[in-house]
């Protein structure tokens, strides 16, 4: 166990003791008899585990925890787990050391077992808690943090600190799925954030909140020309990125477009500050875009009501397309799948065309109980979203049961179709469960008449 252990305790007999056992199981011990020795000690180092005494003179143990905490979040650093230690037999000092956060509680005289089990359990338990509030808290894509708490980060900086919040959009991205697929996208994706990384600095903090935007605070940037130079320079290196994984003869106009706003010039609340950078990248946009604007009021004041219009039109327009809202086909429940299907129909037998449906179903040994089979739904549902259109449309009837709707498919496509589903389907280890399927083909005429209209 290649652990780094402080042990803090004002009784030279329990030191020595911890230190013995520990080191027998060549974990790094330090020793240290007060609680002001462990802070002095904790600037400047980073163990894995504190054993913290609770009967100790000057500063307890519960005191010491409490300015140990305050300590770490003045710093910026991550929570060391502890475990109290104590002589003591009663349950209220356990109780208490428990509910002010302690990992765990272990009393004096040491049980060898017991201290380097519970040491063990403690480490992995807090290294199990930290991967995954950096996974509820990070952009598994690009490693930048993921909008929610990018939001409550730079929501923070904007009152505290000043600097420029700044949005940013890649120029014409689409292109580059519809042309080069979805995984080039994704590649396209990170090297951007490669970029992004090599041009900030330590305190600057940088999100993804959707697709292909970003939102970054850039402390102490109060100056245009740092905003056009840093705009630049992403301009200039993300283009180069981009040619090294698409080719020299790219043709998709690549760029990145900036909007920003100055914190406090225009204000200190987050909410405000967004949605003016987000005009001054609209307006960036509208100018040609790979480049940048700064929010100004006399901009604002110059822009016409038709433009202000058109800003709003195309506002409301992202949130109803549900702007960067993924590329998989819709799993609606049964009443938005209703309207879906209702729409659908009322369409093509005014204006004619094909659609077809599908319905699939799971059994086990012969058995359609779905409560034996809601694993295997699951997986079948993510092999559908995998490999249908993102214009298609699939229903859970039950858990193992799939309606899906797939507009302007044809019949000499129906084998493609179940072929790529069943393809992947048979990735997944599915022991002992059938598949079954039925296709009916709809065929609409036109009752359209130019004539009557």
């Amino acid at each position: 166990m290649n652990y780094w252990i402080v042990v803090v305790d004002d009784e030279v007999m329990s030191l020595t003791n911890a230190k013995t056992i520990l080191s027998d199981q060549d974990m790094r011990v330090s020793c240290l008899r007060s609680g002001r020795d462990l802070l002095k000690f904790m600037e400047t180092h980073k163990p894995d585990l504190i054993l913290l005494d609770i009967q100790m003179p000057d500063m307890d143990g519960f005191e010491t925890y409490r300015e140990l905490r305050d300590l770490e979040e003045l710093i910026g650093l991550k929570r060391t787990p502890v475990i109290f230690l104590s002589g003591a037999e009663d349950s209220e000092t356990e109780r208490r050391g428990l509910k002010a956060g302690a990992s765990d509680f272990i009393r004096k005289p040491f049980n060898k077992e017991v201290l380097i089990r519970r040491i063990d359990n403690a480490i992995t338990n807090a290294k199990t808690i930290e991967t995954l509030t950096e996974e509820a808290t990070t952009d598994g894509l690009t490693g930048f943090l993921n909008k929610s708490s990018g939001t409550a980060q730079i929501s923070k900086l904007c009152e505290e600190q000043a600097g420029t919040l700044m949005l940013f959009d890649l120029d014409s991205f689409k292109l580059v799925n519809d042309l080069h697929g979805h995984d080039m996208g994704d590649r396209v994706l990170e090297s951007f954030a490669d970029v992004v990384r090599h041009n900030v600095r330590g305190d600057d903090v940088v999100a993804r909140i959707g697709g292909d935007e970003f939102m970054g605070f850039f402390c102490d940037m109060q100056k245009e020309e740092a905003v056009a130079a840093l705009t630049r320079r992403l301009n200039d290196q993300f283009v180069g990125q981009a040619e090294k994984l698409m080719g020299k003869e790219l043709d998709i106009p690549l760029g990145v477009s900036v909007g920003a706003a100055m914190v406090p010039e225009h204000g200190r609340d987050y909410e405000t500050l967004f949605q003016l950078a987000d005009g001054a990248l609209y307006t960036a946009k509208q100018n040609g875009k790979h480049g940048y604007t700064i929010y100004s009021k006399d901009a604002e004041a110059r822009m016409s009501s038709e433009e202000n219009l058109k800003r709003e039109l195309d506002r409301i327009t992202k949130i109803v397309e549900e702007r960067n809202g993924g590329n998989a086909p819709f799993v609606l429940g049964p009443e938005p799948f209703s309207f879906i299907y209702r729409f659908a129909k009322r369409f093509y037998t005014r204006h004619g065309g094909n659609a077809t449906k599908m319905l699939f179903i799971l059994s086990k040994d012969g058995s359609r109980d779905s409560r034996f089979l809601m694993e295997d739904s699951e997986r079948f549902c993510e092999v559908l979203q995998k490999t249908l259109r993102k214009s298609d449309f699939i229903l859970q009837n039950k858990p193992n049961q799939f309606f899906i709707f797939l507009p302007e498919l044809t019949e000499p496509n129906f084998q493609k179709i179940i072929d790529r589903i069943m393809g992947m389907w048979d990735k997944y280890d599915h022991d002992g469960v059938k598949v079954e399927y039925v296709i009916e083909p709809i065929v609409y005429e036109s009752s359209f008449r130019s004539s009557n209209t």
